[in-house]
């Protein structure tokens, strides 16, 4: 079964995440997001797209077991390019959110243009329990919520809930749990109203404020590749996690 679901209508187009039970995002899933959005990159008719995830949660981040060596030397830069490809698209992006959004499905989120969210939905960045960092949301996160959530996120690996991360500035909405795709199919009707050309250069317009966190995206993940991983912790913290017992840090 394919792990993105693809469809278009009205100038609307929808990529479903459907990876159960939980939308791990892996190599080969990440791959077929990135192929989906080149198609719908190229055409013109499109106006608006709805990035969705079937289940009960949006995703719980990418495939640990893809972090360990050597495998990330190839997954991290794969990882980094989806989350280009997604902020790069042509028409304004929404991403509807439910359930656990965590890690690697929270770093994809943020390449979005609005993000709607479920009441019941939490957003985190556990990655440091593991002695690593999440180095797309180190990059962009403090554009979003300000350096002090971001932080907050990074350094604790606690999660927030909808309502907080509204207030952060990292959700522009939130709605009932059971109304989340209606809600955010309603958002992509009145912005799929508007000229297609029109749409297109003022997604272009509003990208002109990251030309410099779009250049630290590519400092970062290098940083994860030879810095972070050259650590004795990280690849520690990974293989616990995959060998399912606790870590012992050497702190270097």
């Amino acid at each position: 079964m394919s792990g993105v679901q693809v469809s278009v209508a009205g100038g609307i187009g929808r990529i479903t995440l459907d990876n159960p039970p939980v939308n791990v995002l892996t190599r080969g899933v990440l791959a077929e997001l990135r192929g989906a959005l080149e198609r719908l990159a190229a055409d013109e008719t499109l106006r608006v797209l709805l990035l969705l995830a079937d289940g009960k949660h949006f995703s719980a981040g990418a495939d640990v077991a893809e972090h360990l060596p050597p495998v990330f030397e190839e997954m991290i830069p794969e990882f980094v390019e989806t989350v280009r490809a997604l902020d790069a698209f042509p028409v304004p992006v929404i991403a509807a959110v439910q359930g656990r959004c965590l890690g690697g499905g929270l770093e994809l989120v943020l390449a979005a243009d609005i993000v709607v969210a479920a009441e019941g939905a939490t957003f985190g960045q556990p990655e440091i329990g593991l002695a690593v960092i999440p180095p797309i949301a180190c990059t962009w996160l403090p554009t979003r919520t300000g350096r002090g959530v971001a932080a907050d996120l990074v350094f604790t690996g606690d999660a927030l809930d909808a309502r907080t991360a509204e207030r952060a500035g990292l959700v522009r909405r939130v709605v009932p749990d059971a109304e989340l795709t209606d809600a955010a199919g309603a958002l992509a009707a009145r912005i799929a109203r508007h000229s297609a050309a029109a749409l297109r250069l003022a997604k272009r317009a509003l990208r002109f404020g990251q030309d410099a966190p779009g250049e630290a995206l590519a400092a970062a993940g290098a940083l994860y590749v030879n810095d972070l991983m050259a650590t004795a912790d990280a690849r520690e913290g990974l293989a616990a996690f995959v060998e399912k017992r606790p870590p012992t840090w050497v702190h270097r």
